[in-house]
């Protein structure tokens, strides 16, 4: 808040001095009528001493010196330059008006007292000196010819000390005054600037607030406001929002809860009223932003229950929430085909290798029925395949030994593809011989593009062969009777295993 607070205060100081710029350049541009008002002056002998060509030259000077300070603010318009060079310039004239017999002595002070207007230290005190030193050069300038025309002046130097001890007192008094003015100045803008800051931050925080609530009824499909204080509810968005208002005192359930309770799925019924039980509610949400629940509404599928904390007593208890649902249907069924994509081999379309593991670990912890067998098969010659007829009519003989596997075990359990020509099989049946017949039959007869022949090997092992065995030393039991099958196959075919 503090850095906040102290650059807000410095770009007021830039922003001012950029103004105050402007206008005394505008300022310079006018004294450039200072030349005709002289000689008008001196048309009525107001001025004795001064010529016409000093007129004439103290407005083309005043002319230049405008020219150059206006190039200045525009070319450097942050910096103090500008100001700096407009208090010289002036100072400058005043030398020269002196010099040439215009004698305005107030005008000394009113450069000093312009320079106040930048509420900045700095260029006031340079101000100051600036004045001082120019205004000591015109009063030694000048001294001879005024001290010449006063009987009472004894001499050039008595004269040149009283004037400027008499204007060095002058210009201590304005230079304590103009510290006076610009602390008194500053501590004002500062208070104000504070106060600006605080209520730009509070109108922040409430166009926050009100877009925070327009986005809220833009994203839920019913909003409600629960006031525990007066135990009202009142419909900011939905069906029901044109009733605006309803007493919940005495209530467990709001009114929307009621009407939504009557397509919630049944299963879910319990949970849902436990969820939105107002009795409980504030306890519950004591110490916390929100909480929220997923809930099934058997007409528009799944959707999004939450409350959310608004406001809280001393104590923290919720005196303000509000109630939001939002249709998640379509973030469930993205969510459903993510994780069955995570789950899905892609060339078989099979279930991989994590999902086996998932699966079985669910038999790790809850046990084996009698019915739990294990199948495990792999695909005979694949590397032969692969190297005489390449990999496409590799993939072939997977998704054909796939196949295969897929339609004769479907009634019984699940296939897994677990690797490149490795499938896994969950079975719930004792009489697995009959399967493995099914498969290696329909292996005889299946056909495919680049091959004729497919041969899986496979291993089956059932729980009630080995009833005191784990899940995972049943999988190694398929394993070994499927690699004996696999060697039979290659030792009937004359074939050396190494390449298989």
């Amino acid at each position: 808040m503090t850095s906040i607070y102290n650059n807000s205060y410095e770009t007021f100081l830039v922003n001012n001095r950029i103004r105050i710029n402007k206008y005394l350049n505008l300022a310079l541009w006018l004294c450039a009528f200072t030349g005709p008002a002289i000689a008008i002056g001196i048309f009525f002998h107001a001025f004795k001493d001064v010529t016409y060509s000093t007129c004439a030259t103290l407005s083309a000077l005043i002319i230049l010196v405008a020219l150059v300070h206006w190039i200045i603010i525009n070319r450097f318009s942050e910096s103090v330059i500008g100001s700096v060079y407009v208090f010289l310039v002036l100072d400058i004239l005043l030398v020269y008006m002196a010099y040439s017999h215009i004698q305005i002595r107030l005008t000394w002070f009113l450069v000093p007292l312009l320079s106040l207007a930048y509420c900045n230290y700095g260029i006031f005190f340079t101000s100051l000196f600036i004045t001082y030193v120019t205004m000591c050069l015109s009063f030694y300038y000048t001294a001879p010819f005024y001290a010449g025309q006063r009987a009472d002046i004894s001499s050039f130097n008595y004269y040149f000390a009283n004037v400027l001890s008499g204007s060095s007192i002058e210009m201590i008094i304005m230079a304590i005054a103009g510290i006076g003015i610009l602390k008194t100045m500053q501590r004002h803008l500062k208070e104000l600037l504070g106060t600006y800051s605080d209520i730009k931050n509070q109108e922040t925080m409430v166009h926050d607030s009100v877009n925070t609530l327009k986005s809220m009824a833009g994203i839920y499909d019913n909003v409600n406001l629960l006031i525990f204080s007066n135990m009202t509810e009142v419909a900011l968005r939905g069906a029901d929002s044109a009733d605006s208002t309803h007493n919940i005192e005495g209530c467990d359930h709001t009114y929307m809860v009621n009407e939504m309770k009557k397509n919630i799925s049944p299963d879910q019924l319990d949970s849902f009223m436990e969820f939105t039980d107002l009795r409980t509610l504030r306890n519950r949400l004591k110490g916390k932003k929100s909480i929220y629940a997923e809930f099934i509404n058997v007409v528009t599928g799944w959707f999004r229950a939450q409350y959310i904390t608004v406001e809280t007593n001393e104590a923290g208890v919720p005196q303000m929430v509000v109630f939001t649902v939002q249709d998640i249907e379509n973030d469930k069924r993205k969510e459903s085909n993510l994780i069955k994509m995570a789950h899905t081999d892609e060339l078989t379309r099979l279930y991989n290798r994590r999902r086996y593991d998932e699966e079985i670990c669910i038999y790790r912890e809850n046990g084996l029925d009698q019915g739990f067998s294990l199948l495990s098969a792999d695909v005979n010659g694949l590397k032969i395949t692969n190297d005489t007829k390449g990999h496409a009519a590799g993939d072939e003989l997977i998704k054909g030994a796939a196949d295969c596997l897929h339609s004769a075990v479907a009634p019984y359990g699940q296939v897994y593809r677990t690797g490149g020509d490795e499938f896994m099989a969950i079975l719930h049946t004792e009489n697995y011989t009959d399967l493995i017949s099914e498969i290696e039959a329909r292996a005889k007869i299946w056909r495919g593009n680049y091959s004729d022949n497919l041969s899986i090997s496979i291993g089956c092992v059932s729980h009630s062969e080995f009833p005191d065995h784990t899940v995972d030393e049943l999988e190694h039991e398929a394993d070994n009777r499927m690699y004996e099958a696999k060697e039979q196959h290659y030792k009937k075919a004359g074939i050396d295993r190494r390449k298989k």
